[in-house]
């Protein structure tokens, strides 16, 4: 994971901030130093692993192995179990919506004079421009944690108003937000799930949040990204296509995680 920890960490050491990027280790609290740490995951037994012995959950196995034993997690691991077994599951079993088209980073910005990144990066449409796409699209975000966001004049446009409570009700695979969030279960779920497991739902974070900025108001040129115009029937197009993409690429992803918390919860 060093060829994503490493930029980051000199990124702050100059005070250097990543329109993109910093997304992935801000917002998610994985801190580097333990998204670069590696655990086996349930079920793997490490024949010289008495390092591992101070991390919940390990315990010596007959025979003088270690291992992360899913009956000696601590209860808030299987607190947390329990509710990402009913998220993802829920998640799981709605088809994909991929009529959104990424407005929500639109909605964030609208009718506002302090976009969220407004003192680094301006709106490729400008205010106006901006605020036109919104009032001409039907918004229809099913994600809290970007509903939330919303500038007061966009929430009510929204179709839906989604809150933590309906959270499991709403969720949908088709949402950009929803697969990113793969990477917080992930770490959440530690040291149950295997490293690679952690790296992998990373790596699909990173190529959707690639997507998200993309589509968003912002012009991010200067960064090195070409726009998705969603405000075009081309660009609509596109970004529905790369959506049902990562919906695909979550599947096994989300299946996977699904069973560790299953894990803990029948250990």
């Amino acid at each position: 994971m060093s060829a994503w920890t490493t930029p980051h960490r000199e990124r702050r050491r100059r005070r250097e901030p990543h329109p993109v990027w910093d997304f992935l280790f801000t917002y998610y609290s994985h801190r580097p130093a333990l998204l670069e740490r590696w655990d086996p995951g349930a079920g793997v037994v490490l024949a010289d692993g008495g390092e591992f012995l101070d991390r919940p959950g390990y315990v010596r196995v007959p025979g003088g192995g270690v291992a992360f034993d899913p009956a000696a997690a601590p209860e808030r691991l299987r607190t947390t179990a329990g509710f990402v077994h009913r998220l993802l599951t829920a998640t799981r079993s709605r088809p994909p919506r991929l009529g959104c088209f990424g407005l929500h980073e639109w909605a964030m910005v609208y009718r506002t004079d302090r976009p969220r990144h407004g003192a680094t990066v301006p709106l490729r449409l400008g205010p106006e421009g901006t605020d036109d796409v919104v009032e001409s699209m039907r918004i229809g975000c099913t994600h809290y944690d970007a509903y939330r966001f919303f500038t007061g004049p966009a929430a009510p446009r929204n179709t839906l108003t989604p809150t933590r409570e309906t959270q499991v009700e709403l969720e949908q695979p088709g949402c950009l937000h929803a697969t990113m969030d793969l990477y917080k279960w992930a770490y959440k779920l530690a040291p149950a799930v295997p490293s690679e497991l952690v790296a992998d739902c990373f790596e699909l974070a990173a190529d959707v949040r690639e997507l998200d900025m993309r589509a968003s108001p912002y012009d991010l040129a200067d960064h090195g990204f070409s726009p998705v115009r969603i405000e075009t029937p081309e660009g609509r197009a596109d970004y529905a296509r790369a959506q049902s993409a990562f919906a695909g690429r979550a599947a096994p992803l989300r299946d996977r995680l699904i069973d560790v918390a299953g894990t803990l919860l029948d250990p």
